[in-house]
């Protein structure tokens, strides 16, 4: 008898990319980061307009306090604040400490994040590779090993749509997609990162309304598991929390697009990207495509990393 992830699990083979970059792969679509798609990003660099699309990690975060994943905002100590070293005391220094969950601001998903059937992406079993010490497999420190430098598209669904941000909840359809990318005049190729803007992040940033920020997020559905697909993209990052709409469009359903997209297509998920500048930027010059940087670190075994993001125009 099946349940409500049977849809999940249809869709999932369609979209699987297991075995695509062999048994033993762990870095899923930033295979398609080829240097051909890097130096198709470099070239974008013209003006030297550069955007960062991190937000700040400190105390005032997004996270809220009574979240049921346990996250919480940055916690920073000193270790060290103008201490001597030395007789006479001249050289002096300063240093600190911070405990933070990987995944509290700005942050990619790594491809152990979440999983369904007890298999990770490319069927890696979750209770041989997961425990106390992290994912022995899909860690972020097996994305981190890849430069994470390629072509970014800025899809600005708020403003296709004519509003400053997307209302709280409201589906991105395909169809948006399909819409910005034609009225923006841009490609998108294999191995291109594709960053939607919906506006929702001054829920936060302005309102500071986290509650809102986190739980009511606008977002893309399950049917852009196969549009993402079907166009070989290596990423996609959102100004959201969760990159798919909440709830979803089955309620039952528990982050849907994050178990095709990390779990059957190998895509890590960007989240809580700040785009406005950048967005403001492209809506004066026309052009949507940039060169795209954003490493995560190399935390052994970590589930995601933090990031300050990058677009160069």
């Amino acid at each position: 008898m099946g349940d409500v992830y049977d849809e999940i699990r249809e869709i999932g083979k369609q979209v699987s990319n297991w075995g695509r970059w062999g048994d033993d792969d762990e870095v899923g679509t930033l295979n398609l980061i080829t240097p051909e798609a890097r130096a198709r990003g470099a070239t974008l660099a013209r003006s030297g307009k550069a955007f960062t699309l991190g937000v700040e990690f400190g105390p005032q975060g997004p996270q809220v306090f009574e979240s049921p994943i346990g996250r919480f905002n940055p916690q920073h100590y000193m270790l060290a604040a103008g201490t001597s070293f030395g007789d006479p005391p001249v050289f002096r220094y300063s240093d600190d400490v911070v405990s933070m969950p990987l995944q509290a601001a700005t942050q990619w998903d790594s491809l152990a994040h979440v999983h369904y059937d007890e298999l990770l992406y490319n069927g890696y079993r979750a209770d041989q590779v997961l425990g106390l010490a992290g994912a022995s497999r899909n860690g972020i420190d097996r994305l981190a090993a890849v430069p994470l430098v390629t072509k970014g598209v800025l899809l600005d669904v708020a403003r296709l749509k004519g509003v400053d941000r997307l209302a709280p909840s409201t589906l991105v359809t395909v169809e948006d997609l399909d819409a910005a990318v034609e009225s923006e005049g841009v490609t998108i190729d294999p191995g291109d990162v594709v960053l939607l803007r919906t506006g929702h992040i001054t829920t936060f940033t302005a309102d500071t309304d986290r509650a809102t920020f986190n739980w009511m997020p606008p977002g893309v559905g399950l049917a852009a598991a196969a549009w993402l697909r079907e166009r070989d993209v290596a990423a996609i990052a959102a100004d959201t929390p969760t990159v798919e709409v909440l709830p979803s469009e089955n309620p039952a359903l528990i982050s849907p697009l994050h178990l095709l997209a990390i779990r059957d297509m190998g895509m890590p998920l960007g989240e809580i990207f700040d785009l406005e500048a950048l967005a403001a930027d492209c809506a004066d010059d026309g052009v949507y495509e940039f060169l795209f940087g954003a490493q995560p670190i190399g935390f052994v075994g970590g589930i995601g990393s933090p990031v300050n993001p990058v677009a160069v125009k």
